[in-house]
Formats: structure tokens, sequence, C-alpha cells
């Protein structure tokens, strides 16, 4: 092969390797949109995300009480607002929107990143991090963030089943 065919070969060989299928299932902005303004999404994250924020307040509105502080708004706020924020990120970064109600795809990362993010804003506003409450809140968020999907997708399996031998 010469350089001329070669040259004329290269951006050939260069754009392919740029139109892999693994650079074409990239999420595009517009894709996202599109994916967020669909009928059962728009019926399903709605809900989805006023339920984590539920979990969020029930956990802190639960461990204050427990430590007998204060359980009025304010003071459920002042524990919550760190684990709101992570939620918030962990809802994007997790890109949630597309399937809210599965537990896997859904609620383990938001999981995750609701604790980490939560725990970390926490530390850098001088609030408590011991490995006891790291340790508590792990599990708990993890039951309730998780655990509402996993109940969720199991009566949509069992209503599912009747509706099938009807």
């Amino acid at each position: 092969m010469d350089r001329a065919q070669y040259l004329g070969t290269a951006p050939r060989q260069f754009t392919s390797l740029l139109c892999t299928p693994a650079a074409q299932k990239r999420p595009r902005a517009a894709d996202m949109l599109r994916d967020m303004s669909s009928e059962q999404t728009s019926r399903t994250v709605f809900p989805a995300i006023v339920a984590d924020i539920c979990c969020v307040v029930l956990f802190a509105a639960i461990g204050r009480s427990s430590h007998g502080e204060d359980v009025s708004p304010a003071g459920v706020f002042i524990t919550a607002w760190p684990f709101l924020v992570g939620l918030a990120i962990a809802w994007i970064a997790a890109l949630a929107w597309r399937a809210p109600l599965r537990p896997l795809r859904s609620g383990v990362p938001i999981w995750i990143g609701t604790v980490a993010l939560g725990m970390l804003v926490r530390w850098a506003t001088g609030d408590g991090t011991a490995l006891a409450f790291v340790i508590v809140a792990t599990v708990a968020l993890g039951v309730l963030l998780v655990g509402w999907r996993g109940i969720g997708r199991g009566v949509a399996a069992i209503r599912a089943r009747r509706a099938a031998r009807a």
C-alpha cells in the first residue's frame, strides 16, 4: 500500500473507530429529554421522587426521635438536608428517571449515592460522621430506598401473574 492509499483509508478507519456501537450508545441530551417526557415515565418519575424524599425524611425523623431530639419540621430538615442533596445528585448521576421503579437499576445507585454524598456533605459542614452513624444510615436508607422498589416490583409481578391467569 502506498502513502496515498494509506492516507486515503486512514480517515475511514478513524471514523469507524469513532462510530463503534459503544460510542453510538452514549445517551444524548435530546434522548434524555425524550425519555423524560414519555407518558409512562411521567407517571412514575414524580411518585418515585416523592417516595425517595419521604424515605430520607422518615430516616431523619426516626433518627432524631430515637435520640430524643426535636422532631419538628425544622429539626428533621436539619438532619435530612445533606441526604436530600445526595439524593438529588444520585438521581441525576444514576439517570434514574429512565427506570425509577427498578430496585437494581435505580434503587441501588440512588441508595449508595445518597449515603455517600450525604455523609460527604455532613463532613464538609462539620456535622457528625461517626462510624456507627454511617453504618446505621447505610442500612436504614438501603432498606427504605431499595426496599420500597422491591416491594413494588413484587406486587407488580403478582398482579401480572393474576392477570395472565384470568
